[in-house]
């Protein structure tokens, strides 16, 4: 059953070349919305607080803070409608999954950046 799912995949979804990104990195994703027959890109910047699952469907949640309030967005890795990506900065963090990172506020919400 379970070749049969990696066949499926591996034939028929289309896989796209996005940049390499791991947790603690602040990325910036743009896709598109469809409204009515309209469509235009909006964009999503924030830190990258897990990424969940493997091949196709993995997926990676986004967090951002808009004023006082943290926004949070999950992003399957392989949805039509991401257009881009791009990493900004590169973070050094010790987790997989920083979900300690909702209750930090202020400098103590600051991720440390790796130079390249």
């Amino acid at each position: 059953m379970e070749s049969l799912v990696k066949f499926v995949q591996d034939e028929f979804v289309a896989k796209k070349d996005l940049p390499e990104f791991n947790t603690g990195d602040t990325i910036t994703v743009f896709y598109e919305i469809r409204e009515g027959d309209k469509v235009r890109t909006q964009f999503f910047k924030g830190v990258v607080i897990q990424i969940k699952g493997t091949g196709l469907t993995k997926t990676f949640t986004i967090r951002k803070m808009s004023g006082t309030f943290g926004i949070e967005r999950i992003f399957p890795i392989n949805l039509p409608s991401i257009q881009k990506i791009e990493v900004n900065k590169k973070g050094k963090v010790r987790r997989s999954r920083i979900y300690y990172f909702r209750k930090l506020r202020g400098k103590k919400a600051r991720i440390k950046e790796i130079k390249d």
